[in-house]
């Protein structure tokens, strides 16, 4: 059973980039995603972490990017995310064919999986990701005014594909842990469902003992789940513990929720992410991702990490 109360599904992904203008003008333009916050990884304030979402940054839309300007390509294997799915519009997969294409993107024919149309592609650092054609995809475009039209613009994290070396027992985690139930399998996959409208799928693969991957540009460096507080989170931090025998780390402050971290069976990262307080903390919806934010601890020094940021514009 999972935790009372939790609000299943993912809350965010993150990976691992190139230049940050060229996953702006990728994420942002091309895809057409809203970059919601512009702040700094904590742990390293000489690097840009970049949020996309949809409109107010809701749960279940953000992905977020560590940019480094001469990340060597990383390579996917064992124990790592192998596809980040987004969802859209069952109709608007032909409109995306052409975007992508216009923007000289190389997209694979679209193909059926687990009932859905999926379109695969990968970003300019080889990222993987789909577009999945969803008759319910929600009424709210990931962004207003931008190039996507409001009809076939991405709503959200459709799931994640993560590629293991056994399945069991990360599927544990995912069912007693996070939320999440069986609901389909297809050859060596097998997925589940937490029933959010947004991240509300994760699919496992079971490789066996295949070579493991390299991370780099391109590489996902975590998988985050819903926890809506603090409580919701401590129940899932002790569930980890008591039941599971998992090392997990204390609370982090990440300014927009509140994070613990662990390494699952599969050695894949995940977080626990509160829901609050939002990305609206610290400025008004209509203006986020318009100012460089730093948390307090790190304002005595915004001259110094400006002057080492490279220009987004």
């Amino acid at each position: 059973m999972s935790v009372p109360g939790i609000r299943h599904g993912i809350h965010h992904v993150t990976a691992l980039s190139g230049p940050a203008r060229r996953n702006l003008d990728f994420y942002g333009r091309v895809l057409g995603l809203r970059l919601v916050k512009k702040t700094v990884n904590f742990d390293d304030p000489g690097t840009y972490h970049l949020y996309y979402g949809d409109e107010t940054g809701r749960p279940g839309t953000i992905l977020t990017f560590f940019p480094i300007a001469q990340a060597a390509r990383g390579h996917v294997g064992t124990g790592e995310t192998e596809e980040t799915a987004l969802t859209v519009p069952r109709g608007a997969i032909g409109a995306w064919i052409d975007r992508l294409a216009g923007h000289g993107i190389a997209v694979d024919p679209p193909v059926r999986r687990f009932g859905d149309t999926v379109l695969r592609f990968v970003d300019p650092d080889g990222m993987a990701l789909a577009l999945v054609g969803v008759d319910e995809a929600g009424p709210a475009p990931a962004r207003s005014g931008g190039e996507v039209p409001a009809g076939e613009a991405i709503r959200g994290i459709h799931g994640v594909t993560l590629r293991l070396a056994e399945t069991g027992p990360t599927a544990a985690i995912l069912t007693d842990v996070m939320g999440f139930a069986e609901v389909a399998r297809e050859g060596d996959t097998v997925r589940y469902a937490s029933g959010a409208d947004l991240g509300g799928f994760v699919t496992l693969r079971g490789v066996g003992e295949a070579q493991r991957g390299r991370a780099g540009a391109g590489s996902v460096h975590h998988i985050a789940f819903r926890a809506a507080d603090d409580a919701e989170q401590a129940a899932m931090v002790d569930r980890l513990t008591r039941d599971h025998g998992l090392a997990v780390t204390e609370q982090r402050d990440r300014q927009y929720f509140r994070s613990v971290y662990l390494r699952e069976p599969g050695g894949i990262l995940f977080e626990i992410a509160t829901d609050v307080p939002g990305f609206a903390v610290d400025e008004p919806v209509a203006d986020l991702g318009g100012a460089l934010k730093l948390p307090a601890f790190l304002e005595a020094q915004r001259a110094r990490i400006e002057g080492v940021l490279p220009a987004l514009a």
